[in-house]
């Protein structure tokens, strides 16, 4: 029988979430929609990661609108996908099942058909809902194993003029294939109509690849779907070894989205594809016409672009291939027929390099970190002016890794890790000891609260970090519903479940987003002011608004408490006037989508708060001052 590969596009939200900081606009969006009606993927993943986020954040854009939009032109064509946090859905923190449920239906009658779900810590109790859920309203549960790998050991240096270094302690091996295994078949008795082995850093080789989906394909008897990037530059030799596995479903992005912090191109399959004779049901006429009007994007898009290095122009129904990438191509394919994976990875990163592709990114690779999480790091760096701290938190990744028990570095768990090892940058930077700052969410991970990890945090570093040595679950029954207020102009903030559901997975973005939407749609009037007719005199100018008062121009007489690191304000608790204890929150700042309370330094008077909420400030800029 021949063998049958079908193919997940990912070009529309983990390409351009991974290569250009999830920037694409929904103009953007229709101009490459016609070609995909055409093009025959088997799914097309377009929501979930960090578009809803990002679409309200940064384009002001409505991410229902999104899903909605590119359903109406696809169709039932291709199965449009999204990518769900298991408990957390698309946000930071775990949801009630009334939520979930909610969710799901709304996205399914939006026209999303199937729903990867996956938990940052592998947890297989927080997918549970969704997967309940998702299959209720008739969409595919397809559930995720995170593949990550244990961090290298630390080294210590002996003492000595001629030291050395010697290896920590031996400790357990966690992530075996076993442990892969395991995740996926619980998935399976809990309803999952298929596994992804979701490698969202790149780091699996081809040779585990290959051992892998085999062992799943035999033990579990469903569709299997390989997910993978190419930044420590594994990722084309590690498709091409999912292929000769047989894997049913991969996932790619097209040409000029592809590589480097991107998955494996769809044209490199393609032609690996005919050499081994697989069959693949794609219109690659319709996918070349994408890929036009994807440079013209990437262009657009120069600002958000994480590497900056376009591939060579290439249409491999038209141009002819050099004779030596051919045959590197065919000492490719008998690679991973054989499970030679030097000379697989040889071949690949021949081939990458003759298209110009970016070569590994040995920095990513060293901190086992992902394209994605690298690319909206140094992009939320970039817009708190602070990218001069990156390569110092790039060094205590892995560090902050161990110490939150070793957990998967995806979408949560990658942000607040990397976020969390900017605090503890800034802090060495500041001669403060490291955790000095730590996000809500850190603190909520160290808790429990966002479940079990994979190996157990040390109960002294917990109470360092939130207080008490106990483990705390999260507790849904004290979950607390999002504020709907109305607005000045007599119209809710959320009008209809879709808009609820923004403000509770992401409170601040979508309450912005929507006051603003909202009071665009629908102003407030200007009040009427009658005039008799003899009372004509000119118009007198109103007085100018008072500018907020500059720190340095004003009379401090108590303490000053400034930010410990860039961010913006997310919200005021306290108020000029009130009285405060020593470590009693005062407001809340965000930064790098992460929640840090700023609390009083001592008991005392708010004088004066020298921000207001939605204000950006750097690093040491004064917050408030305690009398």
């Amino acid at each position: 029988m021949t063998q049958k590969l079908k193919i997940r596009d990912l070009t529309l939200r983990d390409g351009q979430q991974s290569s250009f900081a999830t920037r694409m606009t929904q103009n953007q969006i229709d101009r490459v929609l016609p070609f995909y009606k055409d093009a025959n993927f088997y799914a097309m993943e377009v929501w979930g990661g960090a578009v809803p986020d990002s679409v309200m954040r940064y384009l002001g854009e409505n991410p229902w609108d999104r899903l909605e939009k590119i359903k109406a032109v696809v169709g039932d064509v291709s199965k449009l996908t999204a990518l769900s946090r298991g408990r957390n859905l698309f946000g930071y923190a775990p949801y009630t099942d009334e939520i979930i449920d909610g969710f799901c239906r709304c996205a399914i009658d939006s026209g999303l058909g199937i729903m990867r779900i996956f938990d940052a810590l592998n947890d297989v109790n927080n997918v549970k809902s969704t997967i309940k859920y998702v299959k209720k309203y008739n969409g595919i549960a397809d559930c995720a194993i995170c593949y990550t790998i244990d961090p290298k050991p630390e080294v210590q240096p002996k003492k000595g003029l001629f030291a050395c270094f010697k290896k920590s302690p031996v400790q357990k091996v966690i992530f075996t294939d076993a442990y892969f295994l395991e995740k996926a078949r619980q998935m399976v008795e809990l309803g999952a109509d298929m596994i992804t082995i979701k490698d969202m850093s790149g780091l699996i080789p081809p040779k585990r690849v290959y051992n892998l989906i085999q062992l799943l394909k035999n033990e579990l008897h469903i569709p299997v779907d390989f997910h993978t990037h190419c930044t420590p530059g594994y990722g084309l030799a590690s498709a091409v070894s999912a292929i000769a596995a047989k894997v049913d479903v991969l996932d790619t992005n097209i040409w000029n989205f592809s590589g480097g912090t991107g998955a494996p191109a769809i044209e490199f399959v393609y032609l690996f594809c005919k050499k081994m004779g697989v069959e693949l049901d794609i219109n690659m006429e319709a996918v070349q016409k994408i890929n036009a009007e994807l440079l013209n994007i990437r262009k657009e898009l120069v600002e958000y672009d994480s590497s900056k290095k376009f591939p060579n122009p290439f249409n491999p129904l038209t141009d002819e291939i050099p004779a030596h990438i051919d045959a590197l191509m065919d000492k490719a394919v008998a690679a991973a027929l054989k499970v030679d994976e030097d000379a697989l990875i040889d071949a690949c990163h021949k081939i990458e390099e003759y298209y110009n592709f970016p070569e590994p990114n040995e920095v990513v690779k060293t901190a086992e970190i992902p394209g994605g999480m690298y690319s909206n790091m140094v992009a939320q760096l970039k817009a708190l002016r602070s990218e001069d701290i990156m390569p110092e938190a790039m060094k205590l990744i892995p560090t902050v890794r161990r110490a939150a028990g070793l957990v998967p570095l995806v979408t949560p768990t990658s942000q607040i890790v990397g976020a969390q090892a900017v605090n503890c940058a800034i802090d060495l930077r500041n001669g403060k000891p490291m955790y000095t700052n730590c996000s809500n969410q850190f603190v909520s991970l160290i808790k429990g609260e966002y479940g079990t990890t994979p190996v157990a945090i040390d109960p002294e570093f917990r109470a360092k970090i939130c207080g008490s040595p106990i483990e705390t679950a999260y507790d849904t029954s004290k979950y607390k519903m999002q504020d709907n207020p109305t607005l000045p102009n007599g119209v809710k903030l959320a009008e209809n479940e879709k808009e609820q559901l923004l403000l509770e997975l992401f409170p601040g973005v979508a309450k912005e987003y929507l006051t603003k939407f909202k009071m665009a749609a629908t102003p407030v009037p200007a009040p009427v002011v009658e005039q008799k007719a003899e009372e004509t005199a000119a118009p007198v100018a109103a007085p100018a608004a008072p500018e907020a008062p500059a720190v340095e121009k004003m009379q401090i007489v108590g303490e000053v408490v400034n930010a410990p690191l860039p961010g913006r304000v997310f919200q005021l608790i306290a108020k000029v006037g009130d009285a405060v204890e020593a470590g009693q929150d005062v407001l809340i700042l965000e930064a790098m989508k992460m929640e840090n309370n700023i609390a009083a330094t001592r008991k005392g008077t708010i004088r004066q708060i020298f921000v207001a909420e939605g204000d950006t400030v750097p690093a040491e800029g004064a917050l408030f001052e305690i009398e």
